[in-house]
């Protein structure tokens, strides 16, 4: 066994052995983590940025100790000098290694940027937003009748716009005076005022007629992605999206890893709270710079986020939350300035609104979506859906809404998959397995022709074949499944079972090669047995969670179900349910939502009165707890099975016929009709 330092990379989860000494950008190109140099180590260009992360961490099995890295040398500190590096970055062709070692690749450093698929959904939204536009002709000053200019502005609002009173922070009244005199008594000024407000508040004033428009940000803060939609106030408009991997992965790619890291180091809780808000802060100059504006005139802002990254967003130790019964610091909405959570990048008197938590696993998402998608007015029965590290669960109609959460994990991101990647140009999206002759046909993110067409060779040219991410490994397990090289309990046949020599031998199982490129230096992508088995745990989990509520609801079949969140934007129907993630439906009943949590904080953003329904909204959901049902355990061992052991999935056999092998490690290939073959001696 070996004694050399292991190397874990984030956000791939990509690990290692290496030598005392080895160079960090060395151990990442041996093991194909997504590492930018463009300068051949030299210390020069800066691509090949890192950031070590130090403590205990359970979920990777080490602990990193402060000289796991070498110190600081002397071309770091040229180039630190010249053009500066970010507090806690280390230059990857500059750091070696010392001892284990926990290691982040942040996205300016990766060739193949992620591609944070959250895109804004249409929506048309009642626009009734807190913070207004107001142009206002105030009074001059007057010896005989002396106020002050703030009075006399606030006289102005009531006479010219109803609106009885405000106040104004410091920062503005030091500008309020030049301002007023600049526009020669003319001025536009944004007002604030929440829905619980009893007095409105002046947080940006301008000359004269102000036409730059206002904006505010609704951001869907995600536990592997932060999403960010940044919104015109007065029109609703999207202006620009974006997003970017969230940093608090080198702590842990799930949520208990992060509250486990929050327990196991002192002060850990305030390094992944840094981590986020820095990243909010990048995230806000690149949407405004995207979209040409000045971040100036980002003046609300407007979260939703599950428990954990709630706690941290806010600052707040999240271990509660990592044992029963789940405490929260507060369930409920909070209003309160940007500058509290140290959100610099955008009007420094912009004020943030986050949605109220349902419960102690229910998050500020599961509100939004139940918002977005109004559950509690639906007249027939549906499931909702919304996908990710953390599976958010809505069941109900007009009589009853109920929700939980289910622990996924980050398989369906790509993660924890042997040739997984996060979707990035270059990465498999999606697949079909020829039934008869076996053979894939796949495409990749940043090119629409198929592997098998015209032209796709010279698409593929600059970004390559990299890595399958979440969308295509669900397709890739669920075509397999289809095509008999897969069995019920997710077996995969070797290749006389299978007919195909794409069913490779790796060690006591067996891989099925979708792409080989090893021969130029290529990636040799596959779909191991463990990235079937990683598959069967979540969408085990998917599926115990919403079987869960319809025993609660006491029902065995939904009228329809919506997929939400990025993942089901880009996942067919089909092969969901050949999966088995969720319970059996008439596919034309399966539908997807978009970014449905993102829409929802668009119309928190943009609609005060949806602020107060959804507060009125999550007091009446009932929140089942998964961790506590035992249940569960039963729904997600059966679920286990492909697409499940139990359930018929009738609705499903009438669209597509799954065949029935069953495989066997001693090479025999049964079909479930009574004959066994005899296993060979």
């Amino acid at each position: 066994m070996t004694t050399d330092p292991l190397v874990v990379f984030t956000p791939s989860g990509k690990r290692g052995h290496f030598p005392v000494g080895t160079p960090v950008l060395t151990a990442a190109r041996q093991l194909g983590v997504d590492l930018d140099s463009v300068c051949g180590g030299r210390g020069i260009c800066s691509k090949c940025q890192i950031t070590p992360s130090y403590g205990e961490f359970p979920k990777h099995g080490v602990t990193v100790s402060d000289d796991a890295l070498s110190e600081w040398n002397a071309v770091e500190q040229r180039y630190d000098d010249k053009r500066g590096l970010k507090t806690g970055r280390r230059l990857g062709c500059q750091a070696t290694v010392q001892g284990d070692i926990v290691i982040d690749v942040p996205p300016e450093s990766q060739v193949h940027r992620q591609v944070v698929r959250k895109a804004a959904t249409a929506r048309a939204i009642t626009m009734d937003p807190a913070t207004r536009l107001y142009f206002v002709v105030v009074e001059e000053p007057d010896m005989h009748s002396p106020t002050g200019d703030l009075e006399r502005l606030e006289r102005a609002l009531r006479e010219q716009w109803h609106i009885d009173a405000v106040t104004a922070d410091l920062s503005l009244m030091s500008k309020l005076q030049p301002v007023l005199r600049k526009g020669k008594w003319e001025v536009t000024v944004a007002v604030h005022k929440g829905h619980k407000d009893s007095v409105a508040k002046v947080v940006e004033i301008w000359p004269g007629l102000h036409e730059s428009g206002l904006y505010g940000l609704a951001i869907d803060l995600g536990s592997t992605t932060i999403a960010a939609h940044l919104t015109d106030l007065e029109t609703g408009e999207v202006k620009a999206s974006s997003g970017l991997m969230n940093p608090q992965i080198r702590f842990g790619e799930d949520l208990m890893s992060r509250v486990s890291y929050s327990m196991m180091n002192p002060g850990g809780d305030q390094e992944m709270t840094k981590a986020v808000r820095e990243a909010i802060n990048d995230l806000s100059t690149s949407i405004a710079e995207e979209a040409g504006i000045d971040a100036d005139l980002i003046v609300e802002t407007v979260f939703v986020c599950n428990p954990v990254m709630h706690h941290l967003l806010l600052g707040l130790d999240p271990v509660e939350l990592g044992q029963a019964p789940f405490a929260l610091a507060t369930s409920e909405s909070m209003s309160l300035p940007a500058r509290e959570m140290d959100l610099t990048k955008m009007n420094p008197r912009a004020q943030v609104y986050i949605l109220p938590c349902i419960a102690g696993h229910v998050g500020a998402d599961c509100a939004a979506v139940a918002l977005s998608e109004e559950p509690g007015k639906s007249e027939d029965l549906v499931l909702i859906v919304d996908v990710g590290t953390n599976a958010e669960i809505l069941l109900g109609n007009t009589s009853r809404v109920l929700a939980c959460s289910s622990p996924t994990g980050p398989a369906f991101e790509g993660a924890q998959i042997s040739s997984g990647q996060r979707a990035a140009p270059g990465a498999i999206e999606r697949i079909e397995i020829d039934p008869v002759t076996k053979e894939p046909r796949f495409r990749i993110i940043g090119s629409e022709k198929w592997s098998d067409e015209d032209g796709f060779d010279q698409d593929v040219a600059t970004t390559g074949i990299t890595g399958i991410c979440g969308s295509g490994i669900i397709e890739a397990v669920a075509e397999m499944r289809i095509a008999g090289l897969l069995d019920e309990s997710g077996l995969i046949g070797s290749a006389e079972q299978t007919g195909t020599t794409r069913c490779v031998p790796e060690g006591r199982t067996h891989a099925y090669l979708i792409h080989d490129a090893s021969a130029e230096g290529g990636p040799r992508i596959t779909v191991t047995q463990g990235d079937i088995r990683a598959i069967q745990l979540a969408k085990s989990a998917l599926y115990a969670g919403a079987r869960l509520l319809m025993d609660v609801m006491e029902v065995d079949k939904v009228d329809r179900v919506v997929l939400a969140g990025a993942f089901g934007a880009h996942i067919s129907t089909k092969h969901a349910m050949v999966l088995g993630m969720i319970p059996d439906a008439p596919l034309d009943k399966v539908s997807s939502a978009g970014n449905a949590a993102g829409t929802g904080a668009r119309i928190a953003l943009c609609n005060i009165t949806a602020r107060s329904e959804i507060e009125r909204v999550v007091r009446e959901i009932t929140k089942v707890e998964t961790a506590i049902e035992p249940k569960f355990q039963d729904h997600f061992v059966a679920a286990n099975a492909i697409p499940h052991k139990t359930d018929p999935f009738p609705e499903l056999s009438q669209v597509v016929n799954l065949p029935s092998p069953t495989f066997n490690s001693a090479g025999g290939a049964d079909e479930k009709s009574g004959r066994r073959r005899r296993r060979r001696s």
